[in-house]
């Protein structure tokens, strides 16, 4: 099991991140577009890295659901590989079983 403090943590990046998207998404457009001047796409720059840190989707880590365990998660099914091999064994994950050969 993760630190409560951790999990916390990626809830809040998740909250930030989903606040600010739109207002990232349109300052990156500005400095993408080849038609803005070099001043506008300055300032651009400038309110993005304002932003807090946080706000940025790549700082998120994929946990898992149940534990919130950050390494060994399948993105797929959120959960850590110990707790959807659980989940397989009981049969709660549709088209999974356990490989044997």
């Amino acid at each position: 099991m993760a630190k409560t403090s951790m999990i916390n943590r990626e809830v809040k990046r998740k909250k930030l991140a989903k606040r600010y998207a739109k207002k990232r998404t349109e300052l990156k457009k500005v400095i993408a577009n080849e038609n803005v001047g070099y001043d506008e796409k300055q300032a651009a720059v400038v309110a993005l890295q304002k932003l807090p840190r946080d706000a940025a989707k790549t700082r998120q880590r994929n946990r898992c659901a149940i534990t919130g365990r950050p390494r060994g998660v399948y993105a797929k099914f959120g959960l850590a590989r110990h707790k959807l091999r659980e989940a397989m064994m009981r049969g709660e994950v549709p088209g999974l079983k356990k490989a044997s050969w």
